[in-house]
């Protein structure tokens, strides 16, 4: 398929299934912008911040009094709140994605009602543009959302294990 006739072949397809469909296309670009962001992230600035963490640590005497105890807390926290970031925007547009393609099955119903209340319910050809207007952005919002969520659970669960990783890796003295 040549790069041209794909463009019209997207174009088509937002055409018949309404501007909802821009609207997915919009917040998938973002919601897989973030998840790309979060995959960079701890695949290279991860492993800096662990590092330089471990090493803050390491170069503390003191791994025993309740302040010890405290900067280490910190630390780790630091560690979470990082390997956090953004998590909570993707699951939260992972969560819109069938939102917004419930609005577009309700436009397009209310196309198909608009037809049927203008020509009659015996004019089947306008009443298939409604449908697809209807049907189309569900799917869209759903596809979207599946995919993003199953990558959402896996960051959310490295972002978890990593956070553990690194307070184990933090050595405590117990007095």
């Amino acid at each position: 398929m040549q790069p041209t006739e794909a463009i019209w072949a997207v174009r088509d397809f937002i055409e018949v299934g309404g501007n909802v469909l821009l609207v997915i296309a919009f917040v998938t670009a973002l919601m897989w912008t973030l998840i790309l962001e979060r995959f960079w992230y701890f695949r290279s600035g991860h492993r800096i911040e662990k590092n330089r963490v471990e090493r803050s640590w390491s170069n503390r005497r003191d791994h025993a009094s309740w302040h010890a105890h405290q900067i280490r807390r910190l630390l780790v926290s630091r560690v979470q709140v990082q390997l956090q970031s953004n998590l909570g925007m993707i699951r939260t547009l992972v969560a819109v994605c069938p939102m917004l393609g419930l609005l577009g099955t309700v436009t397009g119903m209310i196309e198909v009602f608009d037809v049927m209340a203008m020509a009659g319910s015996g004019n089947a050809r306008g009443m298939a543009s409604g449908v697809s207007k209807a049907t189309l952005p569900t799917m869209a919002g759903m596809v979207a959302a599946l995919s993003g969520m199953l990558f959402s659970i896996q960051l959310d669960r490295f972002a978890n294990d990593e956070t553990q990783r690194v307070s184990d890796q933090l050595e405590i003295v117990h007095q």
